[in-house]
């Protein structure tokens, strides 16, 4: 790399507000988690960010995700079918010395994970139940409550969540599937910038697809 691109580039290390909790967590290059945000066995890819007083567990997130405040993804499931659906019944160590944590249950909730792709926008106080995958591209509206998984490239809302529209064609989409640019050096990503903010999709795809680094 010479010089010139070595000043475009800013430190890659993750950014993590000082009263976040992460606990068993990986990080990509460029993450951010902002303020009293909660994570518990997740994996955020590089440039994805979580905004404030937003939690997540058991997940996988791509690259180049963002995630509002006060999202919840993987929403705490309770055991509905047992005599008591309150945490006595699978933590019962928060109250008793001599009882430990139910692990069929741990294992349970880690057995519901949820995957979310690339670039996709999770509104405020969007919430992911457990399960879910959510597709490159997609849009999760504010408040949107999903219990079903969304396709790529498509818009969500609602409550719970239904489809409202496609952000793209379906060969617009599978253009940019093929692209792939959240794989791309950041080099190359830097050089795009100026052409995703001023071109129309079809002209930076066809300007993009044939582009060596």
């Amino acid at each position: 790399m010479d010089r010139s691109q070595d000043l475009v580039l800013k430190d890659s290390e993750p950014r993590i507000h000082p009263t976040a909790e992460l606990k068993a967590c990986k990080l990509g290059r460029y993450a951010a988690i902002g303020e009293r945000v909660v994570l518990r066995e997740v994996n955020v890819g590089d440039f994805s960010y979580f905004e404030r007083h937003s939690e997540a567990i058991y997940t996988t997130i791509g690259k180049f995700c963002s995630i509002a405040a006060n999202s919840r993804i993987n929403a705490l499931e309770h055991p509905i079918e047992r005599l008591t659906q309150h945490k006595v019944s699978y933590r019962p160590n928060e109250y008793f010395r001599w009882l430990g944590v139910d692990a069929a249950f741990r294992d349970r909730r880690q057995s519901k994970a949820v995957t979310i792709g690339h670039d996709v926008w999770i509104g405020h106080g969007a919430v992911i139940m457990p399960g879910i995958t959510i597709g490159n591209g997609a849009v999760v509206g504010a408040n949107a409550v999903v219990t079903h998984d969304v396709p790529s490239y498509t818009i969500v809302a609602g409550m719970p969540a239904k489809p409202l529209r496609a952000r793209f064609s379906a060969d617009v989409a599978a253009r940019i599937e093929a692209l792939a640019w959240w794989d791309w050096p950041v080099e190359k990503l830097a050089r795009a910038v100026p052409d995703i903010q001023a071109m129309p999709i079809e002209a930076f795809l066809d300007r993009w697809e044939n582009q060596a680094f």
